[in-house]
């Protein structure tokens, strides 16, 4: 088996992991290993059926096309072997559980597959390999595999519920150390980000949003919003919303920087950063300008479930043309984003606190989110930035402009 490319401009990935040992007997489309490109992480599907020798070991960086694996596809089927089972349908792996449980009951035999068994709370490879990366337990997570094992989904799902304070791990207090190979993406991404830091006059604007306008809109609208739609209204939609008309009026906020050219883009691509279990991917939501909240909605859903489950492609989280971040929902109250590039701005969302301040002369508590954008001046000059940020602030506090490409109703009726 040789390697597949991942995406366009891909020429190298790193063997994350194995999920089969050498001299194991593999099936056709079961995932043998883990690989890391400079963008995402992908499982590497056996192409036949057979025993596998394997060619490179864990950590190796390997190019596209490169021989990693061989599977002799005349070797048969050892006695009792089971199909490796489904993790993303725990459901369907449930119900054959009895049956599994009475045939080894009923014909016990020295299965040389045994020594890949899993007993309750036991994690599998994959999931394992998550949990050391992120520091979880196994007692944080409930093994929705089988026999009790722990998967890669319950896992997931662990970390996007929370953990109990009760059910943390605590120090070791051995005063150990032990030293941890980046993985290729994050190596990427510490490149790009220093790169960044290096190459770009970046500067930052702030400004803060009231956000009790749209936070009224979707108590009055949200349930029969998800009704309608089968997708809850969130925030980002409105934000992805108020930056692709802002964009439409300042387009230099969308554009950038290659070689002697600025390359302006007729059209908003809107990178969205996700949290995942290998770090901030962000996913690309196309053509956005065209988008009605709802579509916005169920787009941003479909890519963070496919980021979060390590199932995103390159191709998904290339070619955006700004981004927008949300540390707000990890408690951040401000921050400096930094440029995703090429792109030459990103915004930076931070979360939703109960402040004093000044209408029409009278202090009262409003919902209040200090916004950031951060953009390259060779691109943008200050005048643009501000302008840009007032009129997604605009936008935000009067929601009802969204809808009449950031104008004000009233404008619209008179014709002005």
């Amino acid at each position: 088996m040789k390697v597949p490319s991942p995406g366009e401009s891909i020429s190298e990935v790193e063997i994350a992991q194995w999920l089969v040992e050498d001299g194991d007997y593999v099936e056709k489309d079961q995932a043998i290993a883990e690989v890391d490109s400079d963008k995402a992480t992908l499982e590497l599907p056996a192409e036949e059926s057979g025993t596998i020798t394997l060619k490179a070991e864990d950590g190796d960086t390997v190019a596209v096309g490169a021989v990693v694996c061989l599977i002799d596809t005349s070797a048969e089927k050892p006695a009792g072997f089971e199909s490796a089972p489904i993790e993303e349908a725990p459901a369907v792996e449930d119900k054959a559980v009895p049956a599994k449980v009475e045939a080894n009951k009923a014909a016990p035999s020295p299965d040389p597959i045994a020594k890949k068994t899993y007993a309750s709370g036991t994690p599998s490879i994959a999931a394992a390999k998550i949990m050391k990366e992120n520091g979880v337990a196994p007692n944080q997570v409930n093994g929705a595999g089988k026999d009790g094992r722990i998967t890669k989904q319950d896992v997931v799902a662990a970390m996007a519920s929370g953990f109990s304070p009760n059910a943390t791990q605590g120090w070791g207090g051995t005063r150990d150390s032990e030293p941890q190979k980046m993985s290729l993406m994050r190596r990427k991404i510490a490149e790009r980000l220093v790169a960044v830091k290096n190459e770009t006059a970046m500067l930052t604007t702030f400004n803060e949003v009231d956000m009790k306008p749209i936070m009224d809109l979707r108590t009055k609208y949200k349930k029969a919003f998800a009704d309608h739609h089968e997708v809850n209204l969130g925030f980002m939609s409105f934000f992805t919303k108020a930056v692709t008309e802002a964009l439409n009026l300042y387009p230099a906020v969308n554009s950038q920087i290659e070689g002697k050219e600025m390359i302006m883009h007729d059209y908003a691509d809107i990178g969205i950063a996700v949290s995942s279990p290998k770090g901030l991917m962000v996913p690309v939501v196309r053509n956005a300008e065209q988008m009605s909240l709802a579509e916005i909605e169920r787009e941003i859903k479909r890519l963070a479930i496919k980021a979060r489950d390590g199932k995103i492609t390159p191709d998904e989280m290339t070619g955006g043309t700004f981004t927008i971040t949300n540390g707000g929902v990890f408690g951040s109250m401000l921050s400096t984003p930094i440029i995703n590039p090429p792109q030459s701005a990103i915004l930076g969302m931070h979360n939703i606190v109960q402040r004093p301040v000044a209408i029409d002369g009278e202090v009262v508590i409003r919902p209040i989110m200090y916004v950031a954008l951060s953009y390259d001046h060779r691109v943008i000059d200050g005048k643009e930035s501000v302008s840009f940020l007032v009129k997604v602030k605009e936008m935000l506090e009067n929601p009802e402009r969204m809808i009449f490409g950031s104008k004000d109703p009233v404008e619209v009726l008179l014709g002005l």
